[in-house]
């Protein structure tokens, strides 16, 4: 046994009344926090931080900050359709430098002709042309691993998502379901001609594909996110005159030589819009809609905007990220149609169950695949070398 559980169950017993002092400490901040959310004035905050300078990524408002949204009527006859992706990473102690991606379909039609379809697409890149993005402009280039593939993936999943809402029976809304958020954090500090391929041309195409849908039919995309732990929402209560108490928003200037917990709005640090949410919404209830400020999304994704709300499915505060273009029609649907595949789902959409399902590389198949890219390799006489790395965990000794 390579892990000494008795001396880590030792610790864990030491590090307990810690961990007890920061629950008291969280709880504290969260009634603080849910007294300040009460009384903030949201055109007043939202113009503090349109001005301001925040170290704190807080939500842009749009004219509400309180308020719970009861669940609308699901229309009978609707179409749920879910992409979700899985990915193989390029190993240096692989034989072959390449990447897989697993692309999961799941299409689910309810009302007088029930129907579903599930299938999966793989893809594998291995020639030099795929492998990696190149700058038109210069000789830079970037390789297609890491969080650059999880990326490339992600782009992927919402062309994806267009296909399927694209081959979706006419004529009845449509709710398009991923898993995750739309905002492509790791392209902050990333080079232009990676945005340029990801976001500019890609991304942008692929979503004005689903805004022309959303202009023929009933249409919601969203994407969902379990267990949230940002706190954008939380942010702006911050910034808010009461806590942040500055006459202007510039936290370099006012705070920037306070250590944390010496600072005014420390008396609501560490509450998450999820906790924040637990105790404004009833089960079923959504949040008012707010908007990303990140400058990934508001320098570059031009006309799709995100906006998320909070939903409370019963089992956990969810969040649902969606282009800013979403009717309110569409914005019920995704309400509407969120609560009912978590019911179907025991606290999870059912749909994108399904599509992780027929997404996910699971261990086994690794394994497979890398002897299959291994066998494969050697049998064309190709040079397949491995680590002795990866050679030693093939080969264990006694």
């Amino acid at each position: 046994m390579a892990l000494d559980l008795t001396k880590t169950a030792g610790q864990l017993y030491t590090a307990m009344p810690s961990m007890r002092e920061q629950w008291g400490s969280h709880l504290r901040a969260l009634e603080r926090a849910a007294g300040h959310f009460a009384t903030a004035d949201p055109h007043e905050t939202e113009a503090r931080r349109a001005a301001g300078k925040a170290t704190w990524l807080a939500a842009r408002l749009d004219g509400a900050l309180r308020g719970g949204f009861a669940p609308p009527p699901l229309p009978p006859d609707h179409v749920v359709v879910a992409v979700d992706g899985s990915h193989v990473d390029v190993d240096r102690h692989a034989a072959a430098r390449c990447f897989l991606i697993n692309i999961g379909y799941v299409a689910l039609r309810y009302g007088e002709i029930p129907h579903a379809e599930l299938r999966s697409e793989p893809l594998l890149c291995a020639d030099e042309a795929s492998l990696a993005l190149r700058d038109p402009q210069g000789v830079r280039e970037a390789n297609i691993e890491g969080m650059l593939l999880g990326m490339h993936r992600t782009v992927m999943e919402i062309e994806a998502l267009a296909d399927a809402v694209e081959a979706a029976p006419e004529g009845l809304p449509v709710l398009g379901l991923l898993d995750g958020t739309l905002v492509l954090w790791g392209l902050t500090g990333g080079m232009d001609f990676v945005r340029e391929e990801l976001v500019d041309r890609r991304l942008t195409h692929a979503m004005d594909r689903l805004r022309a849908e959303s202009q023929r039919r009933t249409l919601a995309i969203a994407s969902h996110i379990s267990r949230p732990r940002s706190a954008e929402v939380l942010s702006a209560i911050r910034i808010s005159r009461e806590v942040c108490r500055h006459e202007t928003v510039n936290c370099d200037a006012n705070c920037g030589q306070l250590r944390r917990g010496e600072r005014n709005c420390d008396v609501v640090g560490g509450v998450t819009d999820a906790a924040l949410f637990a105790r404004e919404l009833e089960p079923g209830e959504r949040s008012a809609l707010f908007h990303s400020a990140s400058s990934i999304v508001t320098e570059h994704y031009g006309d799709h905007q995100v906006c998320f709300f909070y939903v409370n499915v019963g089992e956990e505060i969810a969040r649902m990220e969606m282009p800013s273009w979403t009717s309110e029609e569409g914005v019920r649907l995704a309400h509407a149609g969120l609560l009912a595949q978590t019911q179907k789902g025991h606290g999870y959409p059912l749909a994108l169950q399904e599509a992780h399902e027929q997404a996910v590389i699971n261990g086994a198949d690794r394994e497979y695949f890398a002897r299959l890219l291994y066998e494969t390799v050697s049998s064309e006489r190709l040079p397949a070398p491995t680590s002795q790395k990866a050679r030693s965990k093939r080969t264990r000794f006694v």
